[in-house]
């Protein structure tokens, strides 16, 4: 079982930046891949980027705007820079584990519980 936790989220102004982290611990699978998604008030969540050994995903949404990364290639941490934070982008954010990168949120096997990001317009 792996066991994610997020950090990072706030409150920032528009035009603003945030970086979340998530650590993961527990049994880690050799071939993996992590993603982000978000749910917004009244929405239904949503896929944000992921990232695996060799390649990075993101929705057109955030394309541009957003980066993942992770702090080595066994991605037990992984992050979320976020940049140029428009009011849209208020959700709770969380990190997932899977097998391989996906945008489908039913491929992730494990999840943790969530970081509020608030932008103020």
């Amino acid at each position: 079982q792996v066991q994610l936790v997020e950090s990072g989220g706030g409150l920032v102004q528009a035009g603003g930046s945030l970086r979340l982290s998530c650590v993961a611990s527990g049994r880690i699978f050799i071939s993996s891949a992590m993603g982000w998604f978000r749910q917004a008030p009244g929405k239904e969540r949503e896929f944000v980027a992921a990232i695996s050994n060799d390649s990075t995903y993101y929705a057109d949404s955030v394309k541009g705007r957003f980066t993942i990364s992770a702090r080595d290639n066994a991605l037990n941490t992984v992050y979320l820079q976020m940049n140029s934070l428009i009011p849209e982008d208020t959700a709770v954010y969380y990190c997932a584990a899977a097998f391989s990168p996906s945008i489908r949120e039913s491929d992730y096997g494990s999840w943790g519980q969530g970081t509020q990001v608030t932008v103020s317009s």
